[in-house]
């Protein structure tokens, strides 16, 4: 039994951000009986929401009036900093919610802004939750993303029921700014076995090797990892992979040159003498804004492939 229908504690969800990611996650709530009211920007997200039987309400103060959670769900660390102080002479989110209320972040953020948000809201009086997720637009529809958090341990254990509504793993990272700590050190790994995996398919194709034959070897082999054996790059090994329906995401190029950014600002502001991750930030930057933007970040073996000599 959801804690919706349980014991009433953080039943009443405002759902701020209901896009291709949002829109899922709000269904779920939905359907285990939460009392969700959904606001967002884009006209167009709104519209979806209720088709899939979300309620929606028009500004975001009416969203947060009553509300015992407020998940953002937003593009940037600054939409969710400008959301909880207001802007333009407009009260924020932190001064319109109850006394008490648990702001839940699960975009995706700069380390230190999550830190910021967090300290906000608990000196308004709030508490504070971030929990970024991994598992794309497929995880968020099928309820099994991965939800990493940051949060005192009594504010991890109110919001983790929730979250299980939304995603088969919540791992609690560590104090606030732990959760996206540990989406930024993550996806740096995936982004650069990406890289890696896509050079190796493309260098098998120069000598020879089908691509079957690499992934019999490699997926049993000390070259195994989630970029070859559940998002292979290449169409064939894993129908289920983006390759075999044209590289349609999946996990857009844009958010893994985003999320790859987020690494670079990390690794920069820790000092790590990293090389990897600002080579692979750099390759997907590249990639983003000379067409694979919108497809699937396994699409950049294309990419390698075009620019190899022939």
């Amino acid at each position: 039994m959801s804690e919706a229908t349980g014991s009433g504690k953080m039943a009443h969800v405002a759902f701020l951000g209901l896009g291709h990611m949002g829109g899922p996650m709000a269904v779920n709530l939905v359907k285990a009986g939460y009392t969700v009211a959904g606001f967002d920007v884009v006209p167009a997200a709104l519209d979806a929401a209720r088709g899939h039987g979300i309620p929606t309400v028009a500004t975001p103060a009416e969203a947060v009036a009553g509300a015992d959670v407020v998940l953002t769900m937003f593009p940037s660390g600054q939409h969710v900093l400008d959301a909880y102080r207001g802007t333009d002479g407009r009260p924020g989110l932190l001064d319109v919610a109850g006394p008490d209320t648990m702001f839940l972040d699960c975009s995706t953020i700069n380390v230190d802004e999550a830190r910021e948000a967090s300290a906000l809201a608990v000196a308004a009086g709030h508490r504070a939750v971030d929990a970024p997720v991994s598992g794309g637009v497929v995880g968020a529809e099928a309820g099994t993303l991965t939800f990493m958090v940051g949060a005192l341990p009594e504010d991890f254990d109110a919001v983790r029921p929730l979250l299980e509504v939304m995603g088969k793993r919540v791992v609690h990272c560590g104090a606030h700014g732990a959760g996206q700590a540990a989406k930024v050190c993550n996806n740096l790994i995936l982004g650069i076995s990406m890289i890696a995996v896509s050079e190796a398919f493309v260098l098998g194709e120069k000598l020879g090797l089908t691509h079957q034959a690499l992934f019999d070897v490699a997926s049993a082999a000390s070259g195994q990892c989630w970029a070859l054996t559940t998002n292979c790059p290449v169409p064939g090994p894993v129908p289920t992979s983006p390759a075999n329906r044209d590289y349609q995401p999946g996990f857009a190029g844009a958010l893994m040159a985003k999320d790859l950014k987020l690494a670079l600002n990390a690794l920069q502001s820790t000092g790590v003498a990293a090389r990897m991750g600002p080579l692979a930030s750099e390759i997907y930057d590249t990639f983003a804004a000379e067409g694979g933007a919108g497809r699937d970040f396994s699409g950049i073996i294309t990419d390698i492939r075009d620019k190899s000599a022939h």
